[in-house]
């Protein structure tokens, strides 16, 4: 089952949902790395009413569309705990900035520097929004623990940007000696040739 599926039925363990309601709540979580379009939640909560893990009830309104309240089943609670006990994945890395500073020798040093100034710039906006999105975010807190995992995730993802600030500072004071280290070794081949230009 595709992990879309579960943070629905993750959802709708919380309360009792609309299809409007499911799609904000897509659409304003800063913790869910989910990144397609909120409009695609319909096609799965069809699927997941196929096989009995969600219930619909249809209510009627006065010169507006029905509404669609969906609810999770005895038979969905199960699944969204079988999924949240099985073995968790390692995350992966997929940084494809990584792949253009493993490339980034052509480049003059110039170059080089306003390539990471870029990336910096776009993690910083990305740790600014996400902190906008986590004081944004309806989040449950039906009990401190419940309170308490949310908050850790959502430091988790703040954590990923800082620690990205900090590596990328790293790489500049990294280039920063290296390039230092290069002045100073055509200074001492400068050296040695004069020494030698003038023992002749």
């Amino acid at each position: 089952m595709m992990s879309i599926k579960y943070a629905l039925l993750g959802f709708l363990s919380w309360r009792a949902l609309t299809g409007y309601e499911l799609k904000q709540l897509f659409a304003e979580s800063a913790i869910l790395s989910w990144s397609g379009n909120s409009n695609q939640i319909y096609t799965p909560l069809v699927e997941l009413h196929k096989e009995g893990l969600v219930s619909v009830e249809v209510q009627p309104q006065e010169a507006r569309p029905s509404r669609k309240i969906y609810t999770i089943t005895e038979k969905g609670l199960a699944t969204l705990k079988s999924w949240v006990l099985s073995t968790p994945e390692a995350p992966l890395q997929k940084n494809a900035f990584l792949l253009q500073l493993a490339w980034a020798n052509q480049l003059t040093d110039e170059e080089v520097d306003a390539l990471l100034q870029t990336y910096e710039e776009q993690v910083r906006i990305h740790l600014l929004v996400f902190r906008e999105q986590v004081l944004r975010t309806d989040s449950p807190q039906r009990t401190l623990r419940e309170t308490a995992l949310w908050k850790m995730i959502s430091e988790n993802w703040i954590s990923f940007y800082e620690k990205e600030l900090q590596w990328i500072q790293k790489v500049r004071e990294e280039l920063v000696s290296i390039k230092r280290k290069q002045k100073e070794v055509r200074s001492c081949h400068d050296q040695a040739g004069d020494l030698s230009n003038n023992g002749m």
